[in-house]
């Protein structure tokens, strides 16, 4: 009998026994090498991995493991083979370093950066290869084996295995903490490593990618105000296209370009309005892929009072001329409080009678002298907006404003065409600015104008602007710019079931806020004013992934009141411990420049959460107000797509699609059931996301907000017969509840298989 890959399979049959129905299995593997005339120890392992995959099903679930085993000792061998070592799993840590440290194969660029080696001894590294245990290799399952090897494990060449996944986490953890202090620099090394390696947590897609590696940067995703000026949108298209270049996803907000018809240098209805504008950065983001993986990803969100407001809805849909329209960007709205409380003035009929008014920026600034989008309604039903609105509205009527400065519409118009583009295209997201405005810790230092591609993201925000340009004595010129806030998203996210089911959180978020909070300092970004930015502020945004999978695990119904209540209970332990923990390293490494005068210095930020009277949070936010707080935003969760995968469980905080389907992108199509699927679980998955209640997902999700000093990245899955009214409720509900924002409304009739994978963490 051919004995190629016989190995191997008594290897697999012994691991699985008693999980799997091994023996047939191991029937149809001989059967099929007999009738191979000496097949390759690479075509073994391709059959045995596609038997095993074909074998996934509800009733065994598990087969998954068998196929991702198969998986990994193919790349185990071709591991050894690339790198030229003898041994069953892993080679030596530092010979790998070294090899990758210089150009191989002809290649112009080394793989890994000079850093490692330079931080690093021999000894220290060895010491660390000593670490690595390949049995975990062991808890992938094999989307997520295959995903890491597909996209993120190093090599020199595309297609060929050197780097193995415990050492990809390794040379991560070694990337971030090289700078900490050399005393216990491999004790926190080793820490990360731990947390990593269990998959108690991920990091971020670029982080994941290319820490320690010598191109690309770590941070998932980026956020800038378009000036309204000609040099500040070619600014702002110019910065965009170099973050997308780099593997970055962008949001821009556009509310401060002048409207469609509003005047230039004092001649009016010469302005073409946002839509050409808008339609130059849907070509960057088609122009400048992110290195090559992926085309470019960009949001852009728009005021609800803007005048353009009805043709950005209509940008993305299929009716009308194409030359408006903007196919390859995602839009967001952001919308005021007034607009929400105009939506429910009704007539005695109960018909939507409520009357908004459209302005064009441009205009209100030079004849009001002020700019609409600078406020917000700093108390629930009062505030600075409505105050500035209502002075833009009188000076509609009275004449003060040109006419073609507004226009007067029903509210509900803006809705239904809001309502249409979701149904047919899932966006645009819903950005509530007033309430995401009232709980920024840091408005003593700017303002929030919109969220960044996934809706999580939460940080003040401003303008990059040219203030002059001169010649130097030697004929050169020199063009001055002023420095805006352009804002970085530093992402990682907890594996709730492994983390929560291992009781590991009050140990694993210490180090996972260090990992976050390194990442600053290492960091090399594209545009200079996001390093800047993220000095100032050391955002991070620390998250969570894996809910319905935990709620499975915990025998609890996705659309019961124990789940709202564990959602609250859950995200207080995890929103404090993450607190305490930049707390603790803003007494070891100092608070963020522009902590005092900050929600956090007040002690605001616990008194607006209820925190206060809990004697550990008094506790804390006295500490906080002595010593600091090491990082100006905390905690934010992204949707988690791939890196989800990786970690076997359920995205980000949403329902599970199905208990068993295909997992489908341009390269593989494979089954995969619900993770961690079990008799016991399965009944607790049974009603996946578009039969729950979507009224019961937003009470779950706002007593999770109430913890989180960010956003959620949060879907609304509605069947595509939906009626508008229960549309609407959906979003008055979300609205009311206090939650800072929505991302796509998913549509059983929707094709959103775009959506970002740049905040995946």
């Amino acid at each position: 009998m051919n004995d190629t890959g016989s190995i191997q399979l008594e290897m697999l049959s012994k691991e699985f026994e008693g999980r799997l129905d091994t023996e047939k299995y191991k029937k149809r593997f001989l059967k099929w090498l007999n009738r191979q005339n000496k097949p390759s120890e690479e075509l073994a392992s391709k059959k045995l991995t596609q038997m095993a995959l074909e074998s996934i099903d509800i009733d065994a679930p598990d087969w998954t493991f068998v196929a991702a085993s198969a998986l990994l000792n193919s790349m185990y061998r071709e591991a050894q083979i690339n790198r030229g070592y003898e041994g069953s799993t892993y080679g030596s840590l530092y010979n790998l370093i070294s090899q990758l440290s210089v150009p191989v194969e002809g290649k112009k660029y080394a793989t890994y950066k000079p850093e490692l080696l330079e931080a690093y001894t021999k000894e220290e590294i060895e010491e660390l290869g000593e670490t690595i245990d390949p049995a975990k290799d062991k808890i992938f399952s094999y989307i997520g084996l295959f995903l890491l090897n597909d996209r993120y494990l190093a090599t020199p060449t595309a297609g060929k295995v050197y780097e193995l996944p415990q050492e990809r986490l390794m040379i991560i953890a070694m990337d971030i903490m090289r700078n900490e202090p050399k005393e216990n620099r491999l004790l926190l090394i080793k820490e990360a490593y731990w947390a990593m390696s269990n998959l108690y947590m991920t990091v971020a897609s670029p982080t994941l990618s290319n820490a320690g590696r010598t191109h690309g940067q770590l941070s998932s995703c980026f956020i800038d105000v378009i000036d309204d000026s000609i040099d500040g949108i070619y600014l702002s298209n110019y910065d965009t296209a170099k973050v997308s270049k780099y593997g970055g996803g962008v949001g821009l907000y556009a509310g401060k370009i002048r409207g469609l018809g509003s005047d230039i240098r004092g001649f009016s209805g010469n302005s073409s309005g946002t839509t050409p504008w808008i339609r130059l950065f849907n070509q960057t983001a088609v122009s400048v892929d992110q290195l090559g993986l992926r085309k470019g990803a960009i949001a852009v969100y728009l005021d609800a009072w803007h005048k353009d407001i009805m043709s950005f809805l209509d940008l993305k849909t299929q009716n009308g001329d194409d030359r408006l329209k903007a196919h390859d960007i995602f839009t967001g709205i952001c919308i005021p409080d007034l607009f929400m409380e105009t939506l429910k003035e009704k007539d005695e009929n109960g018909r939507s009678i409520g009357e908004w008014y459209l302005f064009d920026p441009h205009t209100v600034k030079q004849t009001l002298g002020f700019s609409l989008e600078d406020f917000y309604d700093e108390k629930k039903g009062s505030g600075s907006f409505r105050e500035h609105y209502a002075l833009a509205v009188e000076a509609a009527k009275n004449g003060t404003l040109p006419s073609y400065a507004f226009e007067k519409i029903q509210a509900i118009e803006i809705m239904k065409a809001i309502m249409v583009s979701q149904l047919e295209e899932g966006v645009p997201y819903m950005f509530y600015r007033d309430e995401v405005n009232r709980k920024n810790p840091n408005k003593h230092k700017g303002m929030i104008y919109c969220s960044n591609l996934c809706t999580e993201i939460a940080q003040n925000l401003s303008p990059t602007t040219l203030t002059e340009e001169y010649e130097t004595p030697e004929g050169d010129i020199v063009i001055v710019r002023k420095t805006g806030d352009f804002v970085v998203c530093n992402l990682s996210s907890i594996n709730l079931p492994r983390a929560v089911g291992a009781d590991v959180l009050d140990r694993l978020i210490p180090i996972q806020v260090r990992m976050l909070d390194n990442v600053i300092d290492i960091n090399t970004l594209p545009v200079t004013q996001a390093e800047i930015t993220n000095r100032r502020y050391r955002a991070i945004g620390l998250g969570t992934f894996g809910w319905h999978h935990l709620l499975a695990e915990k025998s609890i119904y996705w659309e019961s009141e124990e789940a709202v209540t564990y959602a609250d209970s859950l995200y207080e332990k995890i929103a404090f411990l993450t607190v305490k923990a930049s707390a603790e390293l803003a007494k070891e490494k100092g608070a963020y420049p522009y902590f005092e005068g900050s929600d956090w210095h007040t002690g605001n930020y616990f008194t607006q959460r209820g925190y206060d009277g809990n004697r550990e949070w008094d506790l804390l936010k006295a500490q906080i107000k002595e010593h600091g707080i090491r990082n100006g935003y905390l905690m934010a969760i992204a949707p988690n797509a791939s890196t989800a995968k990786i970690g076997n469980s359920t995205d980000g905080i949403d329902p599970l699609y199905e208990v068993e389907f295909y997992e489908e992108k341009k390269n593989f199509k494979f089954k995969v059931t619900a993770p961690g699927l079990t008799f016991d679980t399965y009944e607790y998955y049974r009603k996946t996301r578009f039969h729950l209640d979507q009224l019961v997902s937003i009470k779950q999700n706002a007593a999770r907000q109430r913890h989180i000093d960010q956003a959620i990245s949060f879907n609304l899955y509605v069947h595509n017969a939906i009626k508008a009214t229960e549309l609407l409720n959906i979003h008055l509900t979300a609205w009311e509840s206090g939650m800072k924002s929505t991302y796509y409304v998913r549509s059983t009739s929707s094709d959103l298989s775009a959506a970002c994978e740049s905040c995946s963490s």
